[in-house]
């Protein structure tokens, strides 16, 4: 069994990465960490677990001293929090899994400059793989630190990746207009996500200064084998969970539908949570699953292409991307664990 540890497990992501580690065949939870609810069982504070888990959460001064009882440390910590115990796990010879953002970015001074943080620890940077597994999945079995992507550059660069591969597209006229349900801003108390504030209302935020920005930029820049720069832009709408992209671009040159659903069904073709789809992509569709479905349009006035992806923000964009990677790392079937299909109604 992979012995496992969870810090941050009591936020929306550490919470739904518990519950499917639970229930994963393969690992079993040896502690569970929470900066806010240290000393409570994890099922007085979701109820969705009562009768399922008695564990009671550790706060995070007690980490360090669980780090050699287990085989990987997951941590959904707000950016700047897991410096120093991410060095402390991997000298442990313990692997990590970020679901944050402090080894996203490659650069430390893109990382500084976005999130406003110094960064604590520069010498990791170079040793983190991105854990997106349909693009660098041979890297993610071999590393012992992922960086776990956020949830709308997985949505958004899932969506751009082969148009980029084989040069399809104008570089230099991506789009990219994204909306997320609440959830994706975190549980911590917030007037601007408070239901009166949400409800009824769909608003644009992070224009032009997003942070996922830099992320999408530095996937896809490595795609093409050159500096991509596009325009991000989230919104929140007044739903739980859940993200759709629709992204925009120039077409390099004519094509035709048939030939662009070709191209991606075969890129894709050996992804198991791709679905590539005729239809076009709704959020219900994928919730409560790692499916991210991907659908495509052209535009014959304007010569550019429509390419729309749903994943939900919880499970793909977070938790089961992190469950997917595991796998990898473990040289598991990369869908154990997590091959739920989606809940709808």
């Amino acid at each position: 069994m992979i012995k496992a540890g969870i810090m941050g497990s009591t936020g929306y992501a550490g919470a739904v990465l518990t519950q499917l580690l639970i229930n994963h065949p393969n690992v079993e939870i040896i502690f569970l960490a929470s900066h806010s609810y240290a000393n409570n069982t994890f099922n007085s504070i979701y109820s969705n677990l009562k009768g399922i888990t008695t564990q009671i959460c550790i706060g995070d001064d007690d980490v360090e001293l669980n780090l050699n009882k287990i085989d990987i440390l997951f941590m959904a910590l707000p950016s700047g929090a897991t410096f120093s115990i991410t060095q402390k796990a991997i000298d442990l010879g313990v692997k990590v899994i970020d679901l944050g953002a402090d080894y996203r970015l490659k650069s430390k001074e893109v990382y500084e400059q976005w999130y406003k943080i110094k960064h604590g620890c520069t010498d990791l940077l170079p040793k983190a793989v991105y854990g997106l597994p349909e693009l660098y999945k041979n890297d993610i079995k071999a590393s012992n630190l992922i960086a776990n992507p956020g949830c709308y550059p997985t949505a958004s660069s899932l969506a751009l990746i082969p148009l980029l591969k084989y040069d399809l597209i104008e570089k230099s006229s991506i789009i990219i207009d994204a909306k997320s349900g609440v959830t994706g801003a975190g549980r911590k108390a917030s007037t601007n996500n408070l239901y009166v504030e949400c409800n009824d209302s769909i608003k644009a935020y992070g224009v032009a200064s997003h942070r996922h920005t830099p992320e999408i930029e530095q996937t896809l820049s490595d795609v093409a084998k050159e500096e991509i720069n596009l325009i991000f832009t989230p919104h929140l709408v007044p739903m739980n969970r859940g993200i759709l992209a629709t992204c925009y671009a120039n077409l390099s040159n004519k094509v035709n539908i048939e030939d662009v659903y070709k191209i991606y069904r075969d890129f894709y073709k050996d992804k198991p949570f791709i679905r590539v789809i005729d239809e076009l992509p709704e959020t219900r569709w994928v919730k409560g699953s790692n499916y991210c479905d991907i659908a495509i349009r052209i535009d014959k006035r304007t010569n550019k292409i429509i390419v729309l992806s749903a994943i939900d923000n919880l499970m793909k964009g977070a938790a089961s991307q992190a469950v997917q990677n595991m796998n990898i790392m473990y040289d598991l079937d990369e869908t154990t664990g997590i091959n739920m299909i989606p809940m709808f109604p």
